[in-house]
């Protein structure tokens, strides 16, 4: 019971998402294509605000240093990794055995996991699910995962579906782990700041990519959400940050 009930928000968003998914292919199928571009365009604008909100608030009680050196030694680390062209390997070999050749169902499931696991609800989330059990952030992250599930898949397909598994294994790892996380959290508050910050960072560069401005690879970004908190953690330890 103990393990249902730390993972339950995170089962609602699987839920939704699959719900939302499934609307949006059968939706998808009925809609011009110059709607289904503009769904595209709308999500990107969307993506963009939501990733704003914590970057500028952490700013005030963060130093900038901190989410540059984050991304940059983050990027490296991803480009080095190549995670985004991992993720894309994943996506063409599963196209491959379910889709038809020029299918989208590729895209659909690496943009998708992205936006989905990457902002700041899912992890601020998923450790308040397996803390203390509350839901309630990730009771909004699936309400706006269900819509954004639906417009996906009316633009690209039911490869939207997939990043469901994406969204267990991640937030459900957040929260299994967060009794683990919770002193370290509780004596420095900042590595949270930290850590969602950056998920904003990111989540703009997903925006831009979803709206066809530059594709500034967003997965391999991914390592800086383990950079930041790392960073904070050092300056700390040396002083430079108060816990």
């Amino acid at each position: 019971m103990a393990f249902f009930a730390a993972v339950t928000g995170t089962l609602i968003n699987a839920l939704t998402v699959l719900v939302g998914g499934l609307a949006g292919t059968f939706l998808g199928n009925r809609l011009p294509q110059r709607i289904q571009e503009s769904l595209f365009g709308a999500l990107g604008l969307f993506t963009l605000l939501v990733g704003l909100a914590d970057p500028l608030s952490a700013l005030k009680t963060l130093n900038p240093l901190v989410l540059l050196g984050a991304l940059v030694i983050g990027t490296i680390i991803g480009e080095a990794m190549d995670i985004e062209g991992r993720l894309q390997w994943f996506g063409d070999r599963v196209q491959a055995r379910l889709a038809r050749e020029g299918s989208t169902l590729s895209e659909a499931f690496v943009s998708s996991s992205l936006v989905f696991c990457v902002g700041p609800l899912s992890i601020l989330g998923a450790l308040d699910n397996g803390l203390n059990g509350d839901i309630t952030k990730l009771a909004i992250k699936s309400t706006l995962d269900g819509f954004g599930a639906l417009a996906f898949s009316a633009a690209l397909g039911g490869g939207v579906l997939l990043s469901i598994g994406t969204i267990l294994i991640y937030q459900g790892a957040i929260s299994l782990s967060a009794g683990a996380l919770a002193p370290l959290l509780n004596a420095n508050p900042q590595l949270i700041t930290a850590l969602t910050a950056t998920g904003g960072l990111i989540l703009i560069a997903i925006g831009i990519k979803l709206m066809k401005i530059r594709d500034p690879r967003p997965a391999n970004m991914l390592p800086a959400l383990l950079i930041a908190p790392a960073l904070v953690a050092l300056l700390a330890w040396l002083g430079r940050i108060p816990h």
